[in-house]
């Protein structure tokens, strides 16, 4: 087991499976409690990162619900944070502060006083990726140095590119632009694990009330598929949620064992989360 998370148990890792009923905060607050609670990763006093999507400032599913963030945000400072930081770039060309102000962001970090930062706006550092295998370097925003607790909040979607986007996949939004442009010319679903394996997120709430099944990541066939999903690895939670997305029976390059799609396959070759279904325990309220 390489992921580094209390959320586990008996030595497999845990994995939330909660159908929405009405009262947003509460459903992720139940979704969190059921693999052991916020109070598992977050102290009193603790700086969190929070990591949207901000990708373009197409409607949610396509970004993140700033509804969605600022509900998550509050019960981290329930749970004893002192500050939250929200993080992110958008697409090449896009300026990621308009992005935030159109799709209701400045109001959301305003009623959690937490600090936008955005990484267009920010020097770019070159760092190591130790277990990358086709993606070994890259340049990530500067703030990213020092994030303090992280804590990944992805939309569930398909991807036309990379047949899917949710936890590991959220990390694009964190590399140079120019240098996404390479990782999409070959191999990307292997890249996009490889830079995911720099991060270790204390915790990943996952907004699958809507996904789109087809298409995607700016628009898709949508379905209310109505869930939340949390966990503390991104490749267990990325398994259950790919298997959400299969089960609708859409074209859309999923139609095979969830193990062998390339972003999950080499996670697990990389060795950054579950290896198989007999390492997870999905717990389903």
């Amino acid at each position: 087991m390489a992921s580094a998370t209390p959320y586990t148990k008996d030595g497999r890792f845990l994995v939330s499976k909660t159908p929405i009923s009405g009262g947003l905060k509460s459903d992720i607050k139940r979704a969190v409690e059921l693999i052991g609670g916020f109070e598992e990763v977050i102290e009193d006093g603790d700086t969190v990162t929070i990591k949207p999507n901000f990708n373009t400032a197409d409607p949610y599913p396509a970004s993140s619900d700033p509804e969605f963030i600022r509900a998550l945000g509050e019960l981290l400072l329930e749970a004893g944070a002192e500050k939250i930081r929200i993080i992110d770039s958008s697409t090449l060309r896009v300026s990621t502060r308009e992005v935030a102000k159109k799709i209701g962001f400045n109001e959301v970090a305003d009623a959690l006083d937490a600090e936008l930062i955005f990484l267009d706006e920010n020097e770019w550092v070159k760092v190591e990726f130790p277990r990358g295998k086709f993606l070994k370097k890259g340049s990530i925003g500067k703030p990213l140095l020092d994030l303090g607790k992280l804590v990944l909040a992805p939309c569930l979607k398909t991807h036309r590119l990379a047949r899917f986007t949710a936890s590991m996949k959220l990390f694009v939004g964190w590399i140079k632009h120019k240098e996404r442009l390479r990782m999409h010319a070959r191999r990307l679903e292997q890249k996009v694990v490889d830079l995911a394996s720099y991060f270790q997120p204390s915790l990943i709430v996952m907004d699958a009330r809507k996904c789109f099944v087809t298409g995607g990541p700016m628009s898709g066939q949508l379905e209310c598929s109505g869930f939340i999903l949390a966990s503390g690895d991104m490749v267990s939670i990325d398994v259950e949620g790919v298997r959400i997305l299969q089960g609708y029976g859409t074209k859309n390059r999923l139609d095979r064992n969830v193990w062998e799609l390339p972003q999950i396959a080499h996670a697990v070759e990389i060795g950054i989360g579950a290896k198989s279904d007999a390492e997870i325990e999905l717990v389903v309220n």
